[in-house]
């Protein structure tokens, strides 16, 4: 497993319009794999491997390479930088973060707390009260010197480092860094095999702020069929009843069958669910009460897709302390590169 590659994936910074450098780590990686690449003007990277027939299908894989960040909104006249979300956050996993604030002059490392009052000098009643996300800020530590190398667009992300802990593997970022993984990897272990379809790997922007840039691409391919790879929940840890817990690390893959922006195309879950099965690759039935992914994106474009999300159970979502489990990520990939080769 190419554990080296998502580290870098991971690590790199890239909030929702802002994944240029995510890109360029991509299209080094993949360089010779596709008979095209191009970047679309939205910033979605666009890849295509040609079939052998022109009458072939087109499946396409939607990967997002955004982070949830911050945009610099504000910097005042003692250099403290205020923000505006870009991607959902939960305000109480904020306090006390290292962050990187970067720019088209080079990244600095700063530090986020809410405004307010310390511990030493608080009523019991402050301490109680979760802060609002605007009411966070950035310390670069440079004072009003901060204005000269800062300004408001530019992006912020947390400055956590890719950790391995035994068959867990923890990091910001893997929402959805995994799925660009998944995209790169399962390309480079297809090989030679499934020319019977046309396929497309897109790595989208913006997919934390509305599935923008996975809109865009789909309008543009017109897939017959779209593989929505991303993460998904893994609630199985302390405090959160079983039947909310969505899948169990360990398990396999996710089939995602439906969230709030989708409905699984339900000959295409049988599909894959039969070929898991055949393959013995282990997999779970994942479903959402809320939330969505590029799948929908695909599903609804022009004339419309078959479609269904391909994802990996992740601990602690939107958070510095993703976690998921490498044979989750294993099956993944190996029923991406099995369904690719039935073709």
């Amino acid at each position: 497993m190419n554990i080296d590659l998502l580290k870098r994936l991971c690590e790199m910074p890239g909030v929702p319009g802002h994944e240029h450098r995510v890109r360029d780590l991509i299209q080094d990686e993949i360089n010779g794999m596709f008979d095209e690449v191009t970047t679309d003007p939205m910033g979605s990277l666009l890849c295509r491997r040609d079939a052998k027939k022109k009458s072939a299908p087109k499946v396409m894989l939607l990967c997002h390479m955004d982070e949830i960040g911050f945009l610099v909104s504000h910097i005042d006249k003692n250099g403290f930088l205020y923000l505006q979300p870009v991607g959902g956050f939960d305000p109480r996993n904020l306090f006390s973060r290292r962050v990187l604030v970067c720019t088209d002059d080079g990244d600095f490392k700063g530090v986020m707390n809410p405004g307010g009052k310390p511990i030493h000098i608080s009523a019991p009643e402050d301490r109680k009260k979760v802060p609002q996300v605007g009411e966070f800020f950035v310390d670069l530590g440079m004072g009003d010197k901060a204005r000269d190398v800062v300004q408001v667009g530019d992006f912020v992300v947390m400055d956590e480092p890719f950790v391995e802990m035994g068959d867990k593997l923890v990091s910001k970022a893997l929402d959805n860094r995994i799925a660009c993984w998944l995209g790169i990897e399962a390309m480079r272990k297809l090989g030679k095999n499934g020319k019977g379809a046309e396929i497309h790997v897109a790595f989208t922007c913006q997919e934390e702020v509305g599935l923008r840039g996975a809109r865009t691409a789909s309008f543009a391919i017109r897939p017959d069929i779209g593989l929505g790879i991303d993460v998904t929940l893994a609630c199985d840890t302390p405090g959160i009843p079983e039947k909310d817990a969505t899948t169990q690390q360990g398990e396999g893959f996710g089939l995602h069958v439906r969230d709030s922006s989708f409905i699984a195309d339900k000959a295409l879950v049988s599909e894959v669910e039969e070929l898991a099965k055949r393959k013995k690759i282990p997999y779970q039935r994942t479903m959402l009460a809320a939330g969505g992914q590029d799948g929908a994106a695909a599903q609804q474009a022009a004339a419309g897709a078959r479609a269904v999300g391909i994802t990996v159970g992740t601990r602690y979502i939107h958070t510095v302390t993703e976690m998921i489990d490498k044979n989750d990520l294993q099956a993944a990939l190996d029923i991406l590169v099995a369904y690719l080769a039935e073709f």
